[in-house]
């Protein structure tokens, strides 16, 4: 039988100050660029912890919109979109550097990822930034989608990403956070979906019709209400079904 591992990553440095807490449960950190939330400070401090924990570092940038949590949809200019996250990469890279860390991956944030998930020229644009600064960094992208799929096309790496605590739509996209059933607040549910990605690569919609989705890593958004709950449980029954929890490579 064929050993099962997965990477869980985090969304921080976002103001929700659980990162010490969610540090031991998490192989890959997001790290929020100043476009949406954070500060250069909580970089530092989060990229310490990293460190500490042995956690890959990666950049989360996002649409220049603090006001809305970088979580409403932006019409710019495909260099707009190319320079902003280019700068964002380049602030966490420098303060990284500075403290003797390396950036593992990207991760676009908000309604910057989904856009991009559904918009091939969008999902191009950020994967060429990526590249154009270092072409071994990771994309993490929504499972199978546009942003995953134009990565792949300038051979630039990535990671199919899933979420534990969202809810899918039958094409595989996220169900908008408008709607009520977007978010899962029960924790054995959230740890059914988890274990159900990563055994079967599957994953149960809203009407309950199962779809495949390949599962590289798994989301547990730092800012949620049961991040900190969530986290624990899964990363222990992770470990009970002997599931490694490691960084991708």
């Amino acid at each position: 039988m064929k050993a099962l591992s997965i990477d869980i990553n985090c969304d921080m440095a976002e103001g929700a100050g659980k990162e010490k807490e969610l540090m031991p449960f998490i192989s890959s950190a997001n790290i929020a660029c100043g476009y949406h939330a954070g500060s250069e400070e909580l970089m530092k401090e989060t990229i310490d912890l990293c460190l500490k924990y042995n956690v890959a570092i990666g950049a989360h940038p996002s649409f220049p919109d603090r006001e809305n949590f970088g979580r409403t949809n932006m019409d710019l200019p495909l260099d707009e979109v190319r320079k902003l996250v280019t700068d964002q990469i380049y602030l966490l890279r420098r303060i990284a550097q500075v403290q003797g860390a390396a950036l593992h991956h990207v991760k676009p944030h908000g309604a910057l990822y989904n856009m991009a998930a559904k918009d091939p020229a969008l999902a191009s644009g950020i994967a060429l930034a990526i590249k154009d600064i270092d072409a071994a960094l990771i994309l993490y992208g929504l499972s199978q989608s546009d942003l995953v799929r134009e990565a792949q096309k300038i051979d630039l790496k990535v990671a199919n990403e899933v979420f534990a605590d969202r809810t899918y739509q039958v094409d595989g996209s996220l169900t908008p956070r408008s709607e009520p059933v977007a978010l899962i607040s029960n924790a054995q549910e959230a740890i059914g979906q988890a274990m159900k990605f990563v055994k079967e690569n599957k994953v149960k919609t809203v009407i309950g019709q199962e779809i495949s989705l390949k599962a590289d890593t798994l989301c547990l958004h730092g800012d949620g209400k049961h991040a900190v709950e969530f986290a624990r449980l899964i990363y222990s029954k992770f470990r009970e079904g002997r599931i490694t929890v490691k960084t991708i490579e």
